[in-house]
């Protein structure tokens, strides 16, 4: 039979060993599952949301196919079927409706009058409250099940969905891999626990078991063996370790958040690496980078030595990371060099550390080198456009100097001299207004203008030109249009509009500018001519500078060249785009949108 005393140290042990167990045990239990829930639903949302991605993506492409085309209800929207016929998503299944529920077409119903009205479908309801809807079930129409996503634009709803078959479920289906690595990972913790939980419970019921004897009065024969010093005191220590290692710990989050924070920021890939070439810390833009140009997309950043673009790289680090080199940390060895990789460029530099680990830069300089190449594209063609009318004037010139020239011929002459003289004034006015829009951008003051006035300012000035060629002119803007711009800017868009239809479009024809649309952003403007039709391989440069349709039919109308790129620059200026295409009837269309900010 046991001592009193040991008896009750037992009886202790037990219960102390009991209760952190199962407090622990439950603690871990309750963390699991919570875990356990919230990958769950993290991984159900994110995969929902990469369906529904791509469906809506689809319905993007369905309604501006809808609106560039024109298609309505009494045109009937069967053009669309030319829309899915090489689509790779054969089981996706789109659906039209028109704003009161009516479907105007569904790329699994032929006869889409049999269908009955869908406003109450569960998804559309949804889109009439938050602009977007999905939901899964069984269609009435097909007896398929699908997962339906609708979206609720201002004059349509375009309903997508793909077949709720055995692949989107276990799409949708959270990973059962994790599930069993959480278990696994739960028993090793609990034995983990129990261990623990055993060890320390020796630990301090022995000091606890010491200090109820010596409180008893109890005396202490054997040795027992435990902390040395007193528990106290040990308490103290820990706690003022623990106080210190908070602090530093603070600091060093503090400082390791600001490095964080500024590679993130930063637009170059940045990444370091030890003398073993094993990676330290990279930021994404280093992995992006690397995927472009290794043409992978899932290498990780220290397959960049085995990548064969990077071949140079890993020879200058073979060169300085053997045991034999010394590097001092006054004269740290660098590479930079440029890798080129599908029209793209990237300059790379490196730059090895005293300690022998080391950093790489990949920064994407494309656009520095293509601005490079447009800028002395760009003197070229300037020295060359020019040149042109420097030299017939001063070939004219020569003429009169040198010859004693009848009054008709010597008047002659100086006419057309005096035109090239103009037609030069006009490209240096070009290029300057060109070199400001890029240049110096902040210089140009807006102000609110009313756009219509000025629209038909424009025309006003051109009257003679249109009477000339006998060009009629439509212009449809439905209510003043008030925006914040620059009015000489504005006055060039639309003038160089007008002047290459008078100078280009031929005699007999129609103008008409149209404000098709507007949104809260936006307004939406259509250009076009009845004239002469412009060849489709000119509308990929239609918008670069000095670049002319027809060198022969340009230069005797007296064009510079750079009416259609100021165009293009003017407009970006304002916040919109512009595209240019053919006509089915003939002529030249353009579509451009100005921000309404």
């Amino acid at each position: 039979m046991y001592p009193k005393a040991v008896r009750l140290g037992l009886v202790g042990k037990l219960e102390y060993r009991k209760k952190i167990f199962i407090y622990l045990s439950a603690i871990f239990i309750v963390f699991t599952i919570l875990v356990l829930l919230f990958q769950y639903k993290r991984e159900r949302d994110f995969k929902r949301d990469q369906i529904e991605v791509s469906l809506n993506n689809i319905a993007e492409l369905t309604y501006n196919f809808i609106k560039r085309k024109g298609l309505d209800q009494n045109r009937g929207m069967g053009e669309l079927d030319s829309l899915y016929l090489y689509s790779p998503n054969e089981n996706i299944r789109v659906t039209v409706l028109d704003k009161t529920g009516k479907v105007l077409y569904d790329t699994e119903v032929k006869d889409v009058t049999t269908m009955e009205n869908h406003l109450y479908r569960p998804e559309i309801q949804k889109s009439l409250n938050n602009g977007k809807g999905s939901n899964i079930r069984e269609s009435a129409t097909t007896g398929y099940e699908y997962y339906y996503y609708a979206k609720n634009y201002s004059d349509l709803f375009i309903r997508t969905a793909a077949h709720y078959d055995i692949e989107v479920k276990n799409f949708l289906g959270v990973e059962k891999l994790f599930l069993f690595y959480l278990i696994t990972l739960f028993l090793v913790t609990w034995g983990s626990i129990s261990l623990i939980t055993r060890n320390l419970s020796l630990a301090l019921l022995k000091l606890k078991d010491f200090a109820t004897r010596l409180s008893h009065g109890e005396e202490i024969k054997e040795k027992v063996q435990f902390p040395k010093g007193e528990f106290g005191e040990i308490s103290e220590q820990i706690a003022d370790i623990y106080d210190k290692l908070t602090i530093a710990k603070s600091k060093i989050e503090i400082e390791k958040n600001k490095l964080y924070s500024h590679l993130i920021a930063l637009n170059e890939g940045i990444a370091f690496f030890t003398r073993d070439k094993k990676k330290i810390l990279r930021n994404n833009h280093f992995i992006q980078y690397l995927n472009i140009i290794s043409d992978e997309t899932n290498i990780s950043e220290e397959r960049i030595f085995e990548v064969k673009e990077f071949r140079k790289l890993n020879e200058f680090l073979n060169q300085y990371l053997v045991e034999e080199v010394v590097i001092k940390q006054s004269e740290l060895p660098h590479l930079e060099e440029v890798i080129y990789k599908d029209k793209r460029s990237f300059n790379i530099h490196a730059i090895i550390f005293a300690d022998k680990t080391f950093e790489v830069v990949i920064r994407d300089i494309t656009k520095i080198e293509k601005q490079k190449k447009i800028k002395d594209e760009i003197t070229s063609n300037i020295a060359h456009e020019l040149k042109t009318p420097i030299t017939i004037i001063l070939g004219y010139l020569e003429l009169l100097k040198e010859n004693h020239l009848e009054t008709e011929d010597r008047n002659k002459y100086i006419a057309n001299a005096y035109k090239q003289s103009e037609r030069l004034s006009d490209l240096i006015q070009d290029i300057s207004m060109l070199h400001k829009m890029s240049e110096a951008r902040e210089q140009f003051k807006y102000e609110e203008i009313n756009l219509n006035e000025l629209i038909f300012e424009v025309k006003e000035s051109l009257n003679l030109s249109l009477k000339e060629k006998d060009i009629k002119v439509n212009i449809r803007l439905s209510k003043p249009i008030i925006i914040k711009a620059n009015r000489s800017l504005l006055i060039s868009v639309f003038y160089n509009l007008f002047d290459n239809a008078i100078k280009y479009g031929g005699d007999h024809i129609e103008i008409c500018l149209n404000n098709y649309l507007e949104d809260s952003n936006f307004y939406y403007f259509s250009f076009s001519n009845t004239g002469n039709s412009i060849d489709q391989k000119h509308f990929l440069r239609i918008f670069e500078r000095f670049y002319r349709v027809d060198e022969d039919r340009s230069r005797p109308k007296g064009g510079t060249g750079l009416g259609l790129s100021i165009v293009k620059n003017a407009i970006q200026l304002h916040g919109g785009e512009i595209t240019a295409g053919s006509l089915k009837e003939g002529g030249v269309e353009f579509l451009f949108t100005i921000s309404k900010s």
